[in-house]
């Protein structure tokens, strides 16, 4: 695993509660999150697979599942969640790198597809980041972002915010102890831009065939677009 010297107060709050962060994920989506993950990576086309934020790796190792062929690099700012996912791929050939999203370490042109799954939100500068990855990415490359989004119904946007704000950060609580950190967490889903707002970012930076789906009554949302080639 290569790491860098650069560590955020975000990337140091995800390294307190990496050792919970899978079961959390899970229990707290109610298993949702694994078929959000499976429909991401179906875009996914070629050889060369950058997954930024990677995490504890889910979104690398489902890849991997579907296609050892692969070559695949996760990159990450939390050495703590490295840990965990150097644990959980140690018998496979994904690469794993601490990078920050805005600084990646990797030449023009390069990669096939770059995802990054649930960790746009956590990027203060989202545009300067959405130009990193289509640096990185060669011409025809797609973006692949699955990220939280709010239910356009106000019923279940009701029900999901009173569970994301007050629910979640309970029993994420009890689990990790690190109510806090899950407080946080909940604040950026609320506060992160619609669905529209994040495709017209993503066209800004020069990316074509930008399009995105809501998935599960918009609890989450997939864009996936194209470098122009």
């Amino acid at each position: 695993m290569i790491k860098s010297k650069r560590m955020t107060h975000v990337g140091q709050m995800f390294s307190h509660i990496s050792k919970t962060y899978d079961l959390l994920n899970h229990v707290l989506s109610f298993n949702i999150d694994k078929s959000w993950r499976k429909t991401a990576i179906s875009y996914i086309k070629g050889k060369n697979v950058l997954d930024i934020a990677t995490g504890t790796a889910d979104i690398a190792l489902a890849i991997y599942k579907k296609d050892p062929e692969k070559n695949i690099i996760g990159s990450d700012i939390s050495f703590g969640m490295l840990e965990i996912a150097k644990q959980k791929t140690k018998n496979t050939s994904i690469k794993l790198v601490c990078a920050d999203a805005l600084y990646l370490p990797f030449k023009d042109n390069f990669f096939d597809n770059v995802i990054i799954s649930f960790g746009i939100r956590n990027i203060k500068n989202k545009i300067q980041a959405l130009y990193e990855f289509k640096r990185v990415l060669k011409p025809s490359g797609k973006l692949i972002i699955l990220e939280f989004s709010k239910p356009r119904n106000p019923i279940i946007n009701y029900a999901y915010i009173f569970y994301k704000d007050y629910c979640l950060p309970n029993i994420a609580g009890i689990i990790s102890n690190n109510k806090d950190a899950y407080k946080y967490l909940a604040k950026t889903i609320r506060y992160f831009p619609n669905p529209e707002f994040l495709s017209d970012a993503i066209m800004h930076v020069g990316f074509k065939q930008v399009n995105f789906n809501l998935l599960s009554f918009g609890i989450a949302c997939l864009h996936v677009a194209c470098k122009e080639g």
